[in-house]
């Protein structure tokens, strides 16, 4: 592991999928299957698009949790069943009374057709500074970085441009792939 750098493993901008920032959620996910389709076979597909400003420049991320949030409703009620487990509320409980809740709401298509056009900026989230890593960074401090800060993908950076994405996913194959190679060339050696 030592030998790799975040650029060797990063997922080039040009090969992740992007929307400017005046698109919606459909157009966003329209660019994440078609990224995905796009993608090399033998990598892990794409789990979130990057939004970009005017200048091509990258503002946030909405990740598959931030599509499927989208579809939640939202209003006062819901709101006040969600905080039962506060006041010591089981899971359970707190699911069973939103479920009860939630059979009054409109049919999911509506709630589809109306999450479609939401804007990506009302729902992306602004990546925290601890998301950031430079793309000549050792592969084993950004596995640091990933770890410790839970995060399932870090954005690389060249100076002040963001230049690509280093998945989590990717990170565990060569970790894992190393770790395989490791115990191999042990097995090999007390044979």
């Amino acid at each position: 592991m030592k030998n790799y750098i975040v650029k060797d493993l990063m997922v080039p901008i040009s090969e992740y999928a992007t929307v400017p920032e005046e698109a919606t959620l459909y157009e966003s996910v329209l660019a994440l299957e078609k990224a995905q389709e796009q993608f090399q076979q033998s990598r892990y597909s794409h789990r979130a698009v990057l939004v970009l400003d005017k200048n091509k420049r990258v503002i946030g991320k909405l990740s598959q949790m931030d599509f499927l949030c989208a579809l939640e409703p939202r209003d006062a009620n819901l709101d006040q069943i969600r905080k039962f487990k506060q006041y010591g509320f089981t899971r359970k409980a707190v699911a069973l009374q939103q479920e009860e809740y939630l059979k009054s709401s409109p049919p999911i298509l509506d709630v589809y057709s109306k999450a479609a056009k939401l804007k990506v900026t009302d729902l992306m989230q602004r990546p925290p500074e601890g998301e950031y890593v430079d793309e000549n960074t050792s592969l084993d401090m950004a596995l640091h970085q990933l770890t410790t800060g839970s995060n399932l993908s870090l954005l690389v950076t060249r100076d002040a441009d963001i230049v690509g994405v280093l998945r989590l996913a990717d990170v565990f194959a060569v970790v894992f792939h190393a770790m395989k190679e490791s115990e191999s060339q042990l097995s090999d050696g007390e044979a």
